[in-house]
C-alpha cells in the first residue's frame, strides 16, 4: 500500500517530504517551464519508482513534520486555511469547520502537484516554493542525469534496412490471425491519419472464449475503467499530465539513499519501437560500450511438438531468462520472429507474461528490461495488454512491415516511413487513452499494473501465468491457448485454396460469409424489418426466436444458461403481474440525438411513451419543439405527424402520430459535455440521470464524427455542425461526493419534480 511504501522509505533515511515526492512527484514531463534542477530531481527517480498515479489528497506525518500534497491532475479538492493562532484546517470543502472570519490569515487550495509542509519542530509552516528548492538542490541531481541517462533517439547508428525474412509476408500475416478487416478498419486509418479509425455501434460477435475462431489471446482480456472514485482523465485536454516516457532496463536500488554506483537508464520517448530503434537495442552494448546487454528469447518452438509442447517452452523461457540476468544481460527481449513452416509462436502476451511473472517470484525483475519483438500485436488493445503485464517496449515487426507493403495502395502519397510514424503516433494516441480510462497517466506507472480482467481462461492458468488478474469465469487453459495458436499457424502454412492468396475475410466488424458469427445477422434483420412493414406477427416470433436463443448459438455468457420450467410449478396468470404494468418499468439504453437519427430518437420516445415506459436522450439533448406543446399543455392532434412537430427540413421518413402521443423523453441525461442542457430541458424531464463517467465505451468519452454533426444536430447540442464532438472521459463537476451532492442539489433547484439518478 502507499502507507507501507512511504514507512519503508522514510525508516530508510528519506525525509519524508523528498520520499512523498518520489512517490507522487509533479507532471515535470512537458511543463517547459520548470527549473531544470527541480525537473532534474524528478527525473532522476523516474527510473527509481513509477509515481503512484490517480486522484488523490495526500496527508503525510511522521510525528515532527506534517505536510499534504496533491497528484498530478489536481483532481482531489483540497482547500486550507491558516488562522491567527496557528490553526490549519484542510477539507475537501471550504467551511467545515465554524471559524470567524476575521481569525483567517490566509485562505487557498492545494494546487496540482503541490505540496505545504508544517514543521512542528521549527514551528512553521514551509511552502511548495521553499520546501521543493531545499530538496532539489541537496543532491547534484542534474550532473547524476547527464552521466547516468542515454536516450535511444540520441544513439548514433547505421541506417536500417526491413530485416528480410524466408517466410513470405503473407504466410506470416495468417500465422499471427491477421484478417482483411485488420489492414482495412485498424492499420489503413491509423497510417493514413495517425490516430485510429472510428466506427459505431455496439459489438455483436461472441467473446474471445465462445468464438468459433481462432482468437488472438489479447481479445480475453478486458480493459479495467474508472469512475467517481477514481475518475478517467482527459487524455486530448489534460495533455500535459500524460507521458508516454518508458525505462528499458535495470531499476536503481530504492533503498540505497546515498546513491552508490547507480546504473544507467536507457530511455525510450514512447513505447513502440520502430526497425531502426529495434536495431539499435540488439547491438546496444556496442552502442554503450557494454553498459547494456540484450538477449533475445525465441518464443517459438516446433509445431510438431503440438500443444502439449507449450508448457515444456515456457519452462525453457523462464529459465533462459534467468540464465541470461545471471550471465550479465540487463535487457531481455521476447521474440517470435523465428515463425516458419515448422516453428510456431507461442501467444507473445502469454510468453513475456510468464517470463514477467517468474522474474518477479525470483526477485530479478527490477534487474532487467522486458522489450516485446512480436507480429501479433496490430491493434491499440493489444499493446495495452501488454503494457499491463510488464512489456517496457514494443516492436510490432510485422505491423509494420505490412504498412511498409500496402503504403503506396494508402491514400496521400505516403512514404514507408511516414506511414509507420503515423501508425507509431495513432498507437500512442489509443495507449494514452487507454492509460486514462484508470486515471493512469504515465507509461510507466501503467507498465506491470495489471489493469484488466480475464475472460475465458482457467483459474490455473491465470493464476500460474497472469499472476493476480481478476477471472470471474473459468474457461480454457494453456493448453487450448496452444491449439488456437497451431490452429492459426496450420491455416497460415496449410493447403487452404481460399487462403492460398488472401487473408481471411474476417467479419469481426461486419458479417461477412465464412466470417465471425454474429447475433444481428443478414437473416434476423430481414425478419425485423418485414415483420415491422408488414405488421406480421407470426414473421416477428421467428425473428425474436433468432434473437432470443442466445443458448442455441453461444454467443453471450447468458447464453450458457437455459431456464428450468417445471410446469407442475407454474404460477396461475391470475396471480402474476400483467404485461401492461411490466412494460411500465422499460426504459431505452441512452443512445443521444446524432449517434441515432432524429427519426429513430423520436419514434422510441413515442414507443415508450404508449406503453408508460421511460425512453433516455442520452447526452446530445432534445429538440424543444418535442416537448414544449407538452409543457404548454397542448397535446397532439389528429392529423400530427413527426414532420409537423419536429419540421420537415429535420426529418426525412415521417410517422403519423396518435391523439394523446407524446415525443417527449421522460429521462433527461446529465454528461461531461452538457450537451444540449438547458432549465427547460430538465423541466421537461420525469427522471435526471447523471452520466458520471462513460459506460458504453468504459471511461472513454462519447464520440460524434463531424460528419454527423448537422446544422439541427448542432443547433441541439449548441455547437458547431461539422465539427466533431467529444464528450470529456470524465465528469469534470464531480471530483468528490461533495461536488455530486452539489450537482444534485443545482439539478434539484431547476426540476424540483424530477427524480435523479447516476
Amino acid at each position: 500500500t502507499f502507507d507501507n511504501c512511504l514507512e519503508l522509505m522514510t525508516m530508510a533515511g528519506y525525509p519524508i517530504s523528498q520520499a512523498v515526492m518520489m512517490m507522487i512527484p509533479e507532471p515535470w514531463e512537458q511543463h517547459g517551464t520548470m527549473d531544470e534542477r527541480r525537473r532534474a530531481f524528478y527525473e532522476y527517480h523516474a527510473a527509481m519508482m513509477e509515481p503512484w498515479d490517480g486522484p488523490a489528497s495526500i496527508v503525510f506525518t511522521d510525528g515532527r513534520q506534517i505536510g499534504a500534497t496533491l497528484d498530478r491532475n489536481g483532481l482531489r479538492p483540497s482547500r486550507y486555511c491558516v488562522t491567527d493562532d496557528d490553526l490549519v484546517i484542510m477539507a475537501s470543502e471550504s467551511g467545515v469547520l465554524p471559524v470567524p472570519e476575521q481569525k483567517i490569515v490566509r485562505k487557498w487550495r492545494l494546487q496540482p502537484g503541490k505540496m505545504f509542509l508544517i514543521d512542528l519542530e521549527q514551528g512553521r509552516m514551509i511552502d511548495d516554493e521553499e520546501l521543493k528548492a531545499y530538496v532539489v538542490n541537496t543532491k547534484p541531481y542534474k550532473q547524476w542525469i547527464e552521466n547516468l541517462r542515454i536516450k535511444l533517439d540520441s544513439v548514433e547508428a547505421p541506417a536500417v534496412e526491413t530485416p528480410k525474412s524466408d517466410v513470405s509476408l503473407l504466410d506470416r500475416q495468417q500465422a499471427f490471425g491477421y484478417t482483411q478487416e485488420d489492414i482495412k478498419f485498424l492499420l489503413s486509418p491509423m497510417a493514413q491519419a495517425g490516430e485510429e479509425g472510428i466506427g459505431s455501434m455496439g459489438n455483436d460477435s461472441p467473446l474471445a472464449v465462445l468464438s468459433s475462431k481462432n482468437k488472438p489471446l489479447y481479445n480475453y482480456f478486458r480493459q479495467m475503467f474508472a469512475q467517481v472514485t477514481n475518475p478517467p482523465i482527459d487524455p486530448i485536454r489534460e495533455a500535459i499530465v500524460m507521458s508516454l516516457v518508458s525505462f528499458v532496463g535495470p531499476k536503481p536500488n530504492l533503498l540505497d539513499i546515498n546513491q552508490v554506483n547507480p546504473p544507467m537508464r536507457l530511455e525510450v520517448s514512447q513505447p513502440i519501437l520502430d526497425f531502426a530503434d529495434m536495431a539499435k537495442l540488439r547491438d546496444i552494448a556496442q552502442h554503450t560500450q557494454g553498459k547494456f546487454r540484450s538477449t533475445t528469447l525465441d518464443i517459438t518452438y516446433p509445431a510438431d511438438w503440438g500443444r502439449e509442447g507449450v508448457e515444456a517452452k515456457l519452462a525453457s523461457l523462464c529459465a533462459e531468462a534467468v540464465d541470461a540476468i545471471k550471465g550479465g544481460s540487463n535487457i531481455l527481449i521476447v521474440s517470435d520472429r523465428g515463425v516458419s513452416a515448422t516453428q510456431v509462436a507461442i501467444p507473445a502476451l502469454l510468453a513475456s507474461s510468464a517470463i514477467h511473472q517468474h522474474l518477479v517470484r525470483e526477485g530479478l525483475r527490477t534487474t532487467t528490461g522486458l522489450v516485446v519483438e512480436t507480429g501479433s500485436a496490430r491493434e491499440v488493445h493489444h499493446f495495452g495488454v501488454l503494457a499491463g503485464y510488464g512489456a517496457e517496449a514494443v516492436h510490432p515487426y510485422l505491423a509494420m512491415e505490412t504498412l511498409a507493403a500496402l503504403h503506396a495502395d494508402l491514400s496521400g502519397d505516403l512514404s514507408a516511413e511516414k506511414a509507420i510514424y503515423n501508425y507509431v503516433k495513432a498507437i500512442g494516441k489509443g495507449l494514452s487513452k487507454i492509460m486514462s480510462k484508470m486515471g493512469v497517466s504515465t507509461y510507466m506507472s501503467y507498465c506491470g499494473a495489471q489493469l484488466f480482467e480475464v475472460i475465458g481462461l482457467n483459474s490455473v492458468t491465470t493464476d500460474k501465468y497472469f499472476t493476480g488478474t481478476a477471472s470471474r469465469v473459468e474457461g480454457i487453459g494453456v493448453f487450448e491457448i496452444a491449439e488456437e495458436a497451431l490452429r492459426m499457424h496450420g491455416a497460415a502454412f496449410g493447403d487452404d485454396p481460399v487462403l492460398a492468396n488472401m487473408l481471411d475475410a474476417g467479419g469481426e466488424y461486419a458479417w461477412r460469409t465464412r466470417g465471425e458469427d454474429h447475433m444481428w445477422t443478414p437473416d434476423a434483420i430481414a425478419k425485423l424489418q418485414h415483420s415491422t412493414r408488414a405488421n406480421n406477427w407470426s414473421t416477428y416470433k421467428e425473428y425474436a426466436q433468432i434473437i432470443n436463443d442466445q443458448s442455441r448459438r453461444h454467443m453471450t455468457l447468458r447464453g450458457l444458461f437455459e431456464f428450468k420450467l417445471d410446469p407442475a410449478k407454474a404460477i396461475p396468470v391470475e396471480e402474476v403481474e400483467s404485461a401492461a404494468d411490466i412494460v411500465k418499468r422499460f426504459a431505452t439504453g441512452a443512445m443521444s440525438l446524432g449517434s441515432i437519427s432524429t427519426e429513430a430518437h423520436s419514434t422510441l420516445a413515442v414507443a415508450m411513451n404508449r406503453i408508460g415506459g421511460k425512453s433516455n436522450t442520452g447526452e446530445g439533448g432534445e429538440d424543444p419543439n418535442r416537448y414544449r406543446n407538452e409543457l404548454k399543455g397542448i397535446p397532439i392532434k389528429v392529423g400530427d405527424t413527426l414532420k409537423s412537430v419536429i419540421g420537415e427540413a429535420n426529418v426525412e421518413v415521417d410517422l403519423d402520430l396518435k391523439v394523446g402521443d407524446s415525443l417527449r423523453s421522460k429521462i433527461k441525461q446529465v454528461a461531461s459535455g452538457r450537451f444540449g442542457v438547458t432549465a427547460e430541458y430538465l423541466s421537461s424531464s420525469d427522471q435526471i440521470q447523471i452520466k458520471m463517467a462513460q459506460g458504453a465505451k468504459p471511461g472513454e468519452g462519447g464520440q460524434l464524427p463531424g460528419g454527423k454533426v448537422t446544422e439541427y444536430i448542432g443547433k441541439q447540442r449548441y455547437s458547431v455542425p461539422g465539427v466533431g464532438l467529444i464528450s470529456p472521459p470524465p465528469h469534470h463537476d464531480i471530483y468528490s461526493i461533495e461536488d455530486l451532492a452539489q450537482l444534485i442539489h443545482d439539478l434539484k433547484n431547476v426540476a424540483p419534480h424530477a427524480s435523479i439518478s447516476t
